[in-house]
């Protein structure tokens, strides 16, 4: 298993320095842009992020100032995003910021847990991106990432396998190290281990990955279902 996972770490680094993202979040340390930017992420596409992001920390550049904006304001600014209970949660979180610790996010999990709204995915990413601790992350792209590559399969028991993953995504973190291998995992679920029609042929794991010959099998059964020829069963 730690051979695996060695294999796993250098050459998800690897292939990240050469085909990284370039998001306007990864230019900041700073914990509320970083916090800013995990609430937008939830269930929204990154394309759709970016503009609304920009424009949302133009007119709400600090915590503060979030906190002392008015509610119907912050809505309106943050349309058309959906799942509009968010920009009331980071409002809250920000009231929370500013009343309870002085304007300075917590720079722990326990002080970032009692927040409202921020559950352990999102305490791990602002953690790991603005406070470069190694605290690990599981993302719908990083949950599918590892579950392929160990070969994880869904237990009838779902919080057993999120616990499993949960795991992995620590162990996976080389010593101080974290931010690099979060973002990596990240940009490899959404870039290359995608959801539909993943690029198994030309991925840098498949010869580590445990799920490489089913999926690349898949792959090609897709592939001659499109060409109009029988599908095999």
């Amino acid at each position: 298993m730690r051979a695996l996972i060695r294999t796993f770490q250098r050459r998800v680094v690897r292939w990240y320095a050469r085909h990284q993202r370039r998001l306007p979040w990864r230019r900041t340390h700073d914990p509320y842009k970083i916090l800013v930017s995990e609430i937008m992420l939830q269930q929204t596409q990154v394309d759709r992020v970016i503009p609304k992001y920009r424009e949302f920390l133009k007119r709400y550049p600090t915590v503060e100032d979030l906190a002392k904006a008015r509610p119907t304001e912050v809505r309106k600014l943050w349309y058309p995003l959906g799942y509009n209970i968010r920009p009331l949660r980071l409002r809250r979180i920000a009231k929370q910021v500013v009343e309870q610790h002085g304007g300075s996010i917590p720079g722990s999990y326990d002080g970032l847990l009692a927040m409202d709204g921020i559950g352990r995915y999102t305490a791990g990413a602002v953690l790991s991106f603005a406070f470069k601790q190694d605290a690990p992350i599981l993302d719908t792209n990083v949950a599918r990432l590892l579950s392929r590559y160990f070969g994880i399969r869904a237990s009838l028991a779902r919080g057993r396998t999120r616990r499993r993953l949960w795991d992995l995504a620590a162990a996976v973190i080389p010593t101080g190290h974290g931010y690099t291998i979060n973002q990596a995992m990240m940009d490899f679920g959404a870039l290359v281990c995608t959801a539909h029609n993943p690029k198994c042929p030309t991925c840098v794991l498949r010869r580590s990955c445990r799920s490489y010959p089913y999926a690349a099998a898949a792959s090609r059964a897709r592939g001659t279902h499109l060409q109009g020829r029988p599908r095999r069963r």
